[in-house]
Parts: C-alpha cells; sequence; structure tokens
C-alpha cells in the first residue's frame, strides 16, 4: 500500500523548477496572438512543455502504472485496460496518476503549464483530474468525436479547460487528437459514446453544424502540449503505426466553479453538496503550493498584502 499524494498541493519533486522571479514567470507566458488563437478556434497547440528528462520520468511511471497490480491501483478514479502482458502492447486509459506518482502529481505545478492555462482560463486555477493514454502499435484505440463537458455537467459554470501532453511524437498515423475548429461555440450536444464509431456524432449535428466540421490534425512532438475548450469537438484515430502513442491530460477549471450534483464528482471522493465551491483535498487550488519565495515574487508583482491565489496573471508585466 502506498500513500495518497493528493493530500500534498504542493511539489513533492525537483522534477520541475518553480519560477522565482517575474522574468522566470513571464517566459511561460502566450502571446497575444496566440490568446485571440485560442479564441477564436477553441484550441491551441504545439506549446513546449515537457523536456526530455521530465518526459524520460513521465514514461517510467507511465509504464510501471500500466500494471493492474501496481499498489496504488486502488487509488485511480478509473483503469482501464485490455490486460496484455507486454506493456508495449497494452491499451490504457486512466484517471488518477496525480495521486500515486511522484512526476504526474508534479506535472500540476509544472510553470509550463500553469500560466498559459491562468492566461486562458482568465484567473486562479483550480486542478479537476487528470487522464493517461497510451494507444499500442497497430491497435483500434478510436476516441470518437465528444465534447469533454458532456461528461462534466456536475460542475457549473462552464470554464474548465484540457491541456493534452505528448510523451511520444503524435501524428496523424499514430493517431493523434484532431479538432473541430470553432465548435466550442456549439451547444451542448447530446452523448454518442467514446468507442470506434466517429461518425456517430452526424447524428446530432445540425445542418449548420455539419457544415462546419472540418477537422484538424494535431500532430505534436514528444514534450509539446495542446490547450481545448470544454465544448470542443475532438477525437483521435487509430494507431496505425509501429510505436505506441502515450499521453497526459490535465483537466482545470478557474477557481469558484461549483458543485452541480450531490454525487460524487469522482469515484471515491466524497460528494460536494449542489451549489458548494469545488475545492478540498481532491481539487486543489494550484498557486497555493507554492514557496514563500515564489509567494513573495507574486505579492510582490501584485502589491503588499496580495495573495497569490487570487493572481491576476495579466499583472504579471
Amino acid at each position: 500500500m502506498i500513500s495518497d499524494l493528493s493530500k500534498n498541493h504542493e511539489p513533492i519533486t525537483n522534477l520541475f523548477l518553480l519560477p522565482t522571479s517575474p522574468e522566470d514567470w513571464n517566459r511561460y507566458r502566450l502571446t497575444k496572438d496566440q490568446i485571440e488563437f485560442f479564441h477564436t478556434n477553441g484550441y491551441l497547440a504545439g506549446i513546449r512543455l515537457l523536456n526530455d528528462e521530465q518526459i524520460a520520468v513521465l514514461r517510467g511511471e507511465l509504464t510501471d502504472l500500466i500494471n493492474p497490480n501496481h499498489p496504488g491501483h486502488h487509488l485511480f478514479y478509473e483503469f482501464h485496460s485490455n490486460e496484455a502482458i507486454d506493456p508495449a502492447t497494452v491499451l490504457f486509459h486512466a484517471l488518477g496518476a496525480w495521486r500515486i506518482a511522484p512526476g504526474f502529481h508534479d506535472l500540476l505545478w509544472n510553470p509550463a503549464f500553469l500560466m498559459p492555462a491562468s492566461q486562458l482560463l482568465g484567473g486562479a486555477v483550480r486542478f479537476w483530474h487528470d487522464q493517461l493514454f497510451c494507444k499500442p502499435p497497430h491497435h483500434g484505440g478510436v476516441v470518437a468525436w465528444h465534447q469533454d463537458y458532456s461528461y462534466w455537467t456536475r460542475t457549473q459554470p462552464i470554464a474548465h479547460l484540457s491541456c493534452w501532453i505528448g510523451l511520444d511524437d503524435s501524428t496523424l498515423e499514430n493517431g493523434c487528437v484532431h479538432y473541430v475548429p470553432g465548435s466550442h461555440r456549439w451547444n451542448l450536444l447530446p452523448i454518442t459514446g467514446l468507442a470506434n464509431d466517429m461518425e456517430a456524432i452526424q447524428r446530432v449535428l445540425s445542418e449548420e453544424q455539419k457544415a462546419q466540421f472540418k477537422p484538424v490534425a494535431i500532430e505534436l512532438k514528444k514534450g509539446e502540449c495542446s490547450f481545448h475548450h470544454p465544448l470542443m469537438v475532438h477525437g483521435s484515430y487509430e494507431n496505425r503505426s509501429d510505436r505506441p502513442r502515450r499521453g497526459a491530460v490535465v483537466n482545470v477549471f478557474r477557481d469558484g466553479i461549483r458543485s452541480a450534483s450531490n454525487d460524487p464528482p469522482l469515484k471515491g471522493v466524497p460528494p460536494i453538496p449542489v451549489g458548494q465551491k469545488m475545492g478540498g483535498q481532491f481539487f486543489p487550488l494550484l498557486l497555493e503550493g507554492y514557496s514563500a519565495d515564489v509567494v513573495r515574487v507574486i505579492d510582490g508583482i501584485k502589491g503588499a498584502g496580495a495573495s497569490p491565489v487570487g493572481l491576476q496573471i495579466d499583472d504579471l508585466n
């Protein structure tokens, strides 16, 4: 049995260096053009998030986590696998790695993620949940067209953001994610399922939406990420290549989002009453755990007495 890392609301390793000055923070800032592209199209791709050392650590942890006999297995919110013996041939999807593996835990506090996420959400960022994906070589692994918020209506209002991070090069051949630009301005569509049938969504689209349905492939180098809006229609095709396509997703929402359901927000997580602000052990505010040095830097930018968790990113000039 291993300890539950969700009790730690700060980095526990040195895998991701924390900024200690405004200049260090600014190097992770998105440009105005990048932010405008996101708001126009509903996604932003090609942002470098990981270096080679960080990729190697996360790949190693992922290989361990695939094992259903891992001592931390009980801490996953969800665990889906084809139970292949060889890790290279495992089709795998799981939620909750941040509770089990130090690298995936600390990924949430990666400043290269936090700065863009805070800019795109327009305020302080609170963690929602993470995901791991493995598509083995020459395997189906289709994820049908969908909107993430279809599965997140137990929280409101819509102020969520997803970050898809490549642990391998993600290409057309190995089943990269595809986005439908502009679909983040559509209504919330009925759920049509996630497995196999890429055309199921066509049954619930209006004629106008069908005319706008022009997917783009998001090819990424390992260590790069794409951000997307919670209403963005996206999906991915099968892996036709000789190599795996491994990735991690970090989902966040802006601080202030509230519960819209009295049911558990995730498996094994205590319910949060309807109308109550999302927070607590499983939904940490991701600036809250920074060291005293970093807090002083952010306070200096905001002015005396300011709280880092209320940081407005535009104040980092």
